[in-house]
């Protein structure tokens, strides 16, 4: 399976593609504001991870 994400300025353009693509068999979804963040934050976390341990209390240092 392949995904293609769109993104416009013109919802009525992004509905029409939406449209073109269920007529042509393939399904389409409009995302909400936080489903797009939601793809993003996990995109970032799956980038970001090295698979190191690191020490919890100096991490959390780090953080104030």
């Amino acid at each position: 399976m392949e995904t293609a994400i769109i993104s416009g300025k013109s919802k009525k353009d992004i509905q029409l593609l939406i449209t073109l693509a269920e007529k042509m068999g393939i399904k389409a979804k409009l995302l909400s504001k936080d489903d797009l963040e939601d793809f993003g934050m996990s995109k970032a976390i799956i980038e970001g991870a090295t698979g190191e341990l690191i020490d919890a209390d100096e991490f959390l240092n780090t953080l104030k």
